[in-house]
């Protein structure tokens, strides 16, 4: 059986996250699975990288599928995107070998969540991104960012209560950058903010967690320095909130070879 493996782009806003789930077909697999399996005329499962929330986007997404077909990449690329919802594409598509699979061979992923910070709402950016109204303080953010960055144990920055996985984690670095002012908006305090976060994996909601986290500091809702002590309690209740997840694009997933086409 063949083993394909996709690149996928979507707007999370209207779905019920990437899961299939028995209650709803409105979830990203649920989707692919049911437009693969009619293309194929027998069940498809498809296995993404993650499971992405309810809301949350992603520009480059990775799943694979196993499918008996006739048809080449390219082809079946092009009767995806003609089936898909306009909210969702297959931007790249190869033939791997039979053992790869999206997620128990992703070495490490890359997310970004986006602020809006301005008193004023942006209208453009409101499915991208949250308004935070106050200023951010950025140079504090910034020294939270490099003590929640580096190998710890993050079981204070997950809403999963019970798992006997590790909840061990290397966050390589989380980056803070600052547009300039936005179109249409004026002020100081009228700009994005885009959080990027690398690491090689990330618990459930560990991303929005470190996220409220972050936005707590810049707001002086609590110092920088006491994030080692969250790690060192590791209750999840000593951690930030969870922000919402419309803020959040899943922006790369990476594999220890980059080459796995035939």
């Amino acid at each position: 059986m063949r083993n394909f493996k996709i690149i996928l782009q979507y707007e999370g806003t209207r779905y019920q996250g990437w899961q299939k789930q028995d209650t709803t077909g409105n979830t990203i697999q649920g989707k692919l699975e049911a437009l693969l399996t009619k293309m194929a005329g027998e069940e498809v499962s498809v296995q993404g990288s993650g499971r992405t929330d309810a809301g949350v986007h992603a520009r480059a997404q990775v799943a694979n599928f196993h499918c008996n077909t006739e048809k080449t990449p390219a082809q079946i690329m092009e009767y995806m995107n003609l089936y898909l919802p306009e909210d969702i594409a297959v931007i790249d598509i190869c033939e791997v070998e039979e053992r790869f699979h999206s997620r128990l061979n992703a070495k490490g992923k890359t997310y970004c969540y986006q602020v809006v910070n301005s008193a004023v709402p942006h209208i453009f950016e409101r499915r991208y991104a949250i308004q935070i109204e106050e200023k951010l303080d950025v140079p504090a953010m910034r020294r939270a960012a490099k003590l929640l960055s580096g190998t710890h144990d993050y079981r204070a920055f997950t809403s999963l209560k019970k798992s006997k996985k590790s909840t061990v984690r290397t966050v390589d670095s989380i980056r803070i950058e600052e547009s300039e002012a936005l179109p249409g908006l004026s002020g100081d305090r009228a700009r994005k903010l885009t959080f990027t976060f690398s690491g090689d994996g990330f618990l459930y909601h560990m991303v929005r967690i470190m996220m409220g986290t972050l936005l707590e500091v810049g707001l002086h809702k609590r110092e920088a320095e006491d994030i080692p002590a969250v790690f060192d309690e590791g209750r999840r209740e000593r951690a930030g909130e969870l922000v919402p997840a419309k803020g959040l694009t899943l922006m790369e997933v990476r594999y220890l070879c980059r080459k796995e086409e035939k």
